[in-house]
């Protein structure tokens, strides 16, 4: 009578390659990789090609994503260029230039932080196809000059990456159509869940407020907390 060999339960027949079997012999099954009825031998370059394709794919990955952030920070530095030019050019004229042809939104002021090196120009809406080209000023929010709570918000990666670097007591300046600029100082900056976020339309003096996602160097799109960063008049208008 031939002895039994267990060929192992559920988990395959490798889970004890040695096993005690009545009367007591010991079987020994040999290695899969060495093995030539198995195909043991074959498994490793199929292994290795699955390799260099979950590489190859992981590379292409990458390459679109980088390209697609790329894409993303070049498509708002060109659209500042060209909103600069029309800028200037609706001061000169007094007629309002659009940036580019198919602009289907309105400039309406400058906002500079000399600080932080940042010149930049504001959008009519907060959309987020405006917020794509430049800041973007809420609609029922006063106008950044007047009266009343300016609300501005941006890209915390793109054109309001500069405001991880403002402090209490630095400067802002708003510059209108016609040329004429108001200083703001910042007054306190504050991290809130957009959920929580109360902000003020009526204002005693003057308000600017400038709002972007937090934290700034967080990986993932969106996220409920905002930075946000109050100044109020001062001085008046220069």
């Amino acid at each position: 009578m031939q002895p039994t060999v267990d060929r192992g339960g559920p988990f395959g027949p490798h889970r004890n390659w040695m096993r005690a079997a009545p009367p007591g012999i010991a079987f020994r099954f040999p290695r899969t990789e060495s093995s030539p009825v198995d195909g043991g031998a074959q498994r490793t370059p199929r292994r290795g090609r699955a390799l260099k394709w979950i590489a190859t794919a992981c590379l292409a990955l990458g390459l679109a994503l980088t390209g697609n952030a790329l894409f993303i920070h070049a498509k708002a530095l060109v659209a500042q260029v060209l909103l600069h030019r029309a800028w200037a050019s609706t001061q000169t004229t007094g007629v309002p230039a659009k940036p580019w042809p198919w602009a289907d939104t309105a400039t309406i002021a400058r906002l500079i932080a000399p600080a932080q090196g940042a010149d930049l120009l504001v959008l009519a809406g907060a959309s987020g196809r405006t917020l794509a080209f430049g800041p973007g000023h809420h609609d029922g929010s006063a106008l950044p000059g007047e009266a009343g709570n300016a609300v501005i918000s941006a890209h915390r990666d793109t054109h309001f990456r500069f405001l991880r670097d403002v402090a209490v007591g630095d400067t802002l300046i708003v510059e209108r159509a016609a040329g004429k600029r108001f200083t703001y100082r910042v007054r306190t900056i504050d991290i809130a869940d957009q959920r929580d976020l109360r902000l003020p339309r009526l204002a005693p003096e003057p308000m600017l407020t400038l709002v972007t996602c937090y934290p700034f160097d967080a990986v993932e799109p969106g996220g409920p907390l905002r930075y946000v960063v109050v100044a109020t008049a001062d001085g008046g208008s220069i």
